[in-house]
């Protein structure tokens, strides 16, 4: 993608781009920022044991909660040119979005490549009808094919795309560290066998309409200890937000209220309703309150 374009240029080109192949690769996005993320889960990552099961990996170690990790992460969280486009093609099917899961990453040598999958299949929707989420990747060491780079299936997405017998012929997100690796919950992918001497590191980043139970228990990840530092946006996609009508309320109200330094002991239930349930209740609770 061209420098001299501004955010919402590149952000439709982004959205053009998923929409037709299934995925993106955004090069060169943030350098310094995953350097300093980089750095401090380095620590975290060996400390972290190797998964169990064959999905996540024998030769793989997994981490989340990134968010209160890093002071770094929210930058790639909130970015500019990515979440827009997340919105636009996730928002025909929601009030608002929700982040899915943050998650490290570390494949080592030896690991032999992971199972094509769709990460939308968690739910069980109807496929193809609308996209549940979309994914970034953020390398933090390169991605070639010989250490593991994520392979990605083109055209496998959407409606047309699920439909298909054959995958076809993968390719190899490979990148370098500040690209962020961008495909549709539709998308079938999978990691790349490790055939190097040397680990390949990862942040993932997904985001989720904001009716669906997300990957990750965001209000175990970040409680509002944690989320009340966060700034509004970010919190509101952690989960401290409602999603109409009333989805993912405290005692009836927005979860933002516990991110707050004084609360009621005892709240009232507020509507948080879609403008056209709003308007037919109104309408229904007016007649009812006249007698007519």
């Amino acid at each position: 993608m061209k420098k001299d374009l501004t955010e919402a240029d590149l952000c439709a080109m982004l959205v053009e781009e998923l929409r037709r192949t299934g995925y993106c690769i955004v090069r060169n996005e943030a350098i310094a920022r995953v350097h300093a993320l980089a750095k401090d889960l380095d620590p975290i990552f060996a400390a972290t044991p190797f998964c169990e099961g064959n999905f996540y990996g024998c030769r793989t170690k997994r981490f989340g909660s990134l968010l209160k990790r890093s002071q770094h992460m929210a930058a790639l969280v909130l970015n500019p040119i990515i979440l827009p486009a997340v919105e636009t093609i996730l928002g025909t099917g929601c009030d608002r979005i929700q982040l899915n899961l943050t998650q490290a990453i570390e494949i080592h040598p030896g690991e032999v490549r992971q199972y094509p999958h769709r990460d939308q299949d968690m739910w069980r929707g109807a496929d193809g009808a609308q996209e549940y989420l979309v994914n970034v990747l953020w390398p933090l060491t390169p991605f070639t094919k010989e250490n593991g780079a994520t392979r990605i299936f083109p055209n496998s997405h959407g409606a047309a795309g699920m439909a298909k017998t054959d995958l076809g012929q993968p390719i190899f997100a490979e990148c370098e560290p500040g690209s962020a690796i961008c495909f549709l919950g539709s998308t079938a992918h999978g990691a790349g066998t490790n055939l190097s001497k040397e680990v390949r590191r990862g942040v993932l980043v997904s985001y989720s309409l904001g009716w669906l139970k997300p990957y990750e228990n965001l209000w175990l990840a970040y409680p509002p200890e944690v989320a009340r530092h966060f700034p509004p946006e970010l919190a509101a996609l952690a989960g401290y937000a409602q999603h109409r009508p009333n989805l993912g309320n405290y005692e009836g109200q927005c979860p933002s209220v516990l991110l707050t330094d004084e609360r009621p002991a005892h709240l009232g239930a507020i509507d948080a309703l879609r403008p056209d349930q709003a308007e037919a209740v109104a309408t229904f609770a007016a007649t009812e309150r006249t007698g007519a």
